[in-house]
Formats: structure tokens, C-alpha cells, sequence
């Protein structure tokens, strides 16, 4: 995946969490949880997401690295190699 699918696969997974935040206007480098209203449940379903559409397993230490959308890219990026964008799943 490129960065830009990463990124719309984070929004359309924030999205189906939490259907009435505005993604549209999303910093990149500023931490999701500062911009939007996501909850540590909130973020626990965006983990158990990421492994139900794409198989990506994230141990509960490395939850850090997905605070910003550039370290979705940055931590996913290589995870996600090779396999296609799902979006509305």
C-alpha cells in the first residue's frame, strides 16, 4: 500500500468507530487523539480492525507507534506491503 491508501484505510477505520468525527482536516504529524474524540476503546477497536481487514497483528507495546497518522504510515507501511486497499469492509 502507499502512504495515501494507509492513510484513507486509518480514516475509513476511524470512520466506521466513530462515524460523526470530521476526518477531513487531519495533521498527519499531531497525535489522532488530540484532533479527535477516540477513546482507548476507540483505539482498541482500530487495532482489532486493522487485524480483521488486513492480518496485521500489533502487540499492545507498539500501540504507541500508531498515535500520529505518519506513524500509521511509518509502523504499517512495510506490514502492509503488497496488499490492497479495503475500505467500507
Amino acid at each position: 500500500m502507499t502512504r495515501e491508501e494507509i492513510i484513507e484505510a486509518i480514516k475509513d477505520i476511524i470512520h466506521t468507530i466513530a462515524p460523526d468525527e470530521d476526518l477531513s482536516n487531519l495533521n498527519t504529524s499531531e497525535r489522532l487523539r488530540d484532533q479527535i474524540e477516540l477513546d482507548s476503546m476507540d483505539f482498541l477497536d482500530i487495532v482489532m480492525e486493522l487485524r480483521k481487514r488486513y492480518g496485521v497483528q500489533i502487540p499492545e507495546e507498539e500501540y504507541k507507534e500508531l498515535a500520529t497518522l505518519d506513524g500509521c504510515v511509518a509502523y504499517l507501511g512495510p506490514k502492509l506491503a503488497g496488499k490492497s486497499l479495503k475500505v467500507g469492509v
